[in-house]
């Protein structure tokens, strides 16, 4: 199984990019057995510290490789910035040696440069996601030069939850958080939380037409594609039947109403402790 860690819903809007959900064409990953682990109990993880992230990320990669995991995406902006790293380096090799942990960052990042004409790139996240500067020192570490203006959205994620993503309120709340980087003339707009492509259609709307919107969903899907062909030993561990398996922390109710929205098909998730 491929396994997709988030702290919340969020990652089901990547997982509905990688799968192909609502699009013209079948994604080749479809194929895949897939589980999905959110760990809403604990969420968001924006919130917390990096050693309190990291923790909540591990505990939660022991789960999915306890139970059939090959290689897990963290579909996680949070976790990938603040945790990924040391897990890759420290935790991996002591504790899961055969198995593999691929982020949202570093695809997101290479995608963005691909995108931007005149060097001027926003980056919308949360705190911990801003205030790591991890997405900053993956860009600039590919493109040297490149100027990047970063703001915090932390009403965003609740407000999504809610169901809100059509209320005025909102909006307004998005006009607040885009303007200054509407301001600096950027021409490429990274969502850094996998929240936001919810309301990706406002932030376009309010950024124009001469700025690019960026979906990190698309990002994934082109680099776990490309991660598959180059890694055939991992690849071939992996089952093909198209199984699903939806794990939350918390309520299931709640989980399976919104990870329906985010994933854009109805899910029935299982409660899980970790």
């Amino acid at each position: 199984m491929i396994g997709f860690f988030d702290s919340g819903f969020g990652g089901l809007s990547i997982l509905k990019e990688v799968l192909g959900i609502g699009a013209k064409e079948k994604s080749s990953l479809a194929s895949y057995d897939f589980m999905y682990l959110g760990d809403t109990a604990r969420a968001p993880y924006g919130n917390h510290s990096p050693e309190k992230i990291y923790t909540y990320t591990t505990q939660a990669l022991d789960y999915l490789f306890q139970h059939g995991c090959e290689l897990v995406v963290l579909a996680c902006f949070t976790a990938s910035a603040n945790a990924l790293r040391k897990i890759q380096q420290e935790w991996l090799p002591t504790h899961y040696p055969d198995k593999k942990v691929l982020g949202i960052l570093i695809p997101t990042a290479e995608e963005a440069i691909k995108e931007t004409k005149n060097g001027r790139v926003g980056v919308l996240g949360t705190r911990a996601t801003v205030q790591s500067g991890a997405l900053s020192a993956e860009l600039l570490k590919r493109r040297p030069g490149l100027q990047i203006f970063s703001a915090a959205a932390p009403l965003l994620v609740p407000l999504i939850e809610e169901g809100w993503t059509k209320k005025v309120e909102t909006k307004k709340i998005l006009r607040y958080y885009l303007q200054p980087l509407k301001s600096k003339k950027i021409d490429t707009l990274i969502l850094a939380c996998t929240h936001y492509p919810l309301v990706i259609k406002n932030i376009q709307l309010i950024m124009g037409r001469s700025t690019k919107v960026f979906h990190p969903g698309i990002a994934e899907k082109e680099s776990l594609l490309d991660y598959l062909q180059r890694h055939p030993e991992i690849e071939s561990k992996l089952t093909r039947s198209g199984k699903r398996v939806f794990l939350t922390t918390d309520k299931t109710e709640n989980f399976n109403r919104l990870g329906s929205q985010f994933l854009g098909e109805k899910i029935e998730a299982r409660l899980v402790s970790l």
